[in-house]
């Protein structure tokens, strides 16, 4: 999809999807539950010691009511019989529990915000460190705008969950059961005229659980979309200044936030309704439960003291139900915000590693096989882009790899890379199968580079050392000499200079000439070039042609060129087309027995008239 051309109609892939099934919903629902007990279980002892001082908080603050009946119905008899010890230990109870509370509470939630933060560190750590291994098209349908939504507002929406919840949903659990128990013991009469009240209640919980989780599904897939057209737009933004696109970006914004809006409205309707009802079941129980009190205390069946102690926990009730409302609103957000990171979390890695891998020979040659190799794309199973390809690359040799676009050249790389894996044969570094390499050793036996080389935000310096990380500034120095980028003299810092984002400081072949750096410092058996010269002007080509000598010498090395420049420097040219080999053998003797090569020698010489 091209930069900041969103389109409204698109349905994303797996978890962005607008509608859910009832099927997929419950699968994805479960998958999170499985992860928030899994993210849970390292810390049981910090859960406990927060749910114990919970409940004694809850008892401390359940015994308040107590103390003021005791003060209304005896201490105050006693004071005015003047004995006022009785009205003294109410008062200093009270006050006692109040500071209690204080203290507990405190405690709680110090706990309880670390503990959410512990949660949140794992789960942001485990969603970074899958989404680095998990396949290239993987990346490719699932966008970093996707991506970057799951690691923020996603994470967001489960912050402020584990801020209130086990506050929220347990502390509130706590009091109604607590208070629950007390009204039974004070009046069982007028208790059940409160636990009447639970039948709506229950209904309109049940209600509210439905409608907001669908709510919230689509708040996290509109918000997601938001962030994907806005990282588009900006990472494409000259296309966008160059092709005049700002007017129909800032439409199709506006399309998408009118969307998260409508969303996030709908949500907030439920939550609304929901908490209006349930207050208004709560202020009608209390109407009732005070003017059927107070013909009980006129009757002579309960004491004045019980009905105040009554009423204040049932004042309490409520507030609970009320936290219960805001917990489940942020629950439900969560829950939404959940699936969609256990969904990145559940998909499995394009190239696994494998669980007892081989070690290769002590002196690595660096011979490549592909053994009766097939493969297609996961995009397009049906469409075989290697039907059986089969090749030994002898050890030190380069191969240049020639042929119109789709013929398979660039998917050779990728399966000597293991970015992918063969369906059916297998790919051997010196007669041992990728699949059997541990990623650290292949990685140090194989380098590729790619036709646009990325460089990170920071110095030169640290760009070349992705080569070997932890090489002394003068091997880094000798790697650059190696290459001849003379022009790092010329920076400002040398190798010290910021390169800035995706080394935008540096011109298209000075970035190469840093990928080409970071080989000689890594040493590899195996070098992968993936066009590295094509969108090279032709200076900049002859200087990526003199460095690629140096990188090149006593390594085996896999070529794909579309500029047959780049071929003068291989042993040995392979022609492919459909996926097979139609020409093998030295360009001089390609050239000279026509066919295939010589017309694409012929195709480039006149491109350069």
């Amino acid at each position: 999809m091209s930069a900041g051309t969103t389109d409204l109609g698109w349905r994303g892939v797996g978890d962005d999807s607008e509608e859910v099934t009832r099927a997929a919903g419950l699968r994805l629902a479960r998958s999170a539950r499985l992860l928030v007990a899994d993210l849970l279980r390292p810390r049981r002892g910090a859960v406990a010691l927060a749910l114990l001082i919970l409940v004694v908080e809850n008892a401390v603050m359940l015994t308040g009511p107590l103390l003021v009946a005791l003060a209304v119905d005896t201490g105050v008899p006693a004071a005015l019989d003047g004995r006022p010890a009785p009205l003294a230990w109410a008062v200093a109870g009270y006050a006692a529990c109040g500071l209690a509370s204080a203290g507990l509470r405190a405690a709680f939630l110090l706990l309880s915000g670390r503990l959410g933060q512990d949660v949140l560190l794992e789960l942001r750590r485990r969603v970074f460190r899958h989404a680095q291994r998990l396949a290239l098209e993987w990346h490719e349908s699932y966008t970093s705008g996707r991506l970057i939504s799951r690691l923020t507002s996603d994470l967001e929406s489960i912050d402020d969950l584990l801020q209130q919840g086990l506050d929220g949903l347990l502390g509130a659990l706590l009091s109604l059961a607590g208070i629950t128990v007390l009204l039974l013991l004070i009046d069982p009469v007028l208790a059940g005229v409160v636990l009447a009240g639970f039948v709506p209640l229950a209904l309109l919980t049940r209600w509210f659980q439905r409608r907001s989780r669908a709510s919230y599904r689509l708040t996290r897939t509109w918000v997601a979309r938001v962030i994907v057209q806005f990282v588009e737009s900006m990472n494409g933004i000259r296309a966008v200044q160059a092709y005049r696109r700002e007017a129909r970006n800032e439409s199709i914004m506006e399309q998408l936030n009118d969307r998260y809006r409508d969303a996030n409205a709908d949500a907030l309707l439920t939550l609304s309704w929901f908490v209006a009802c349930v207050r208004a079941v709560g202020n009608l129980t209390l109407a009732l439960v005070l003017l059927l009190g107070a013909l009980r205390v006129t009757s002579g069946a309960l004491e004045l003291g019980a009905l105040t102690a009554f009423l204040l926990y049932l004042r309490r009730f409520y507030d609970p139900l009320d936290q219960l409302a805001q917990f489940m609103n942020a629950y439900q957000s969560a829950a939404a915000a959940l699936e969609k990171l256990a969904s990145v979390l559940e998909t499995p890695i394009g190239v696994p590693e494998p669980a007892h891998p081989r070690a290769l020979p002590a002196s690595v040659r660096g011979e490549l096989t592909f053994d009766r190799v097939t493969f297609a794309y996961p995009r397009a199973p049906e469409r075989l882009v290697l039907p059986e390809f089969s090749l030994t690359v002898p050890a030190g040799q380069t191969i240049a790899l020639v042929g119109e676009t789709g013929a398979g050249k660039t998917t050779l790389a990728k399966l000597a890379a293991r970015f992918h894996d063969p369906a059916t044969g297998s790919v051997l570094l010196d007669g041992v199968d990728l699949r059997e390499l541990a990623d650290a050793d292949l990685r140090r036996a194989l380098v590729m580079v790619t036709q646009e080389p990325f460089l990170f935000s920071g110095s030169l310096a640290d760009n070349v050392a992705m080569g070997r990380p932890g090489a002394s500034p003068a091997e880094i120095a000798a790697a650059v000499d190696a290459v001849g980028a003379d022009f790092v003299h010329a920076l400002p810092e040398g190798l010290d200079t910021d390169v800035r984002k995706r080394g935008g400081r540096l011109s298209a072949g000075q970035r190469q000439l840093v990928s080409l750096a970071r080989v000689v410092l890594a040493d590899p058996e195996v070098v992968l070039l993936d066009e590295a010269t094509s969108s090279l002007d032709i200076p900049s080509e002859r200087a990526v042609q003199a460095a690629l000598e140096t990188v090149l010498a006593d390594r085996t090395a896999l070529i794909i060129a579309h500029r047959l420049s780049t071929v003068a420097i291989a042993d040995r040219v392979l022609v492919m087309g459909g996926g097979r080999i139609v020409q093998d053998g030295t360009p001089a003797e390609l050239l000279a027995s026509g066919g295939d090569f010589a017309d694409l020698h012929a195709a480039w010489q006149d491109s350069l008239r």
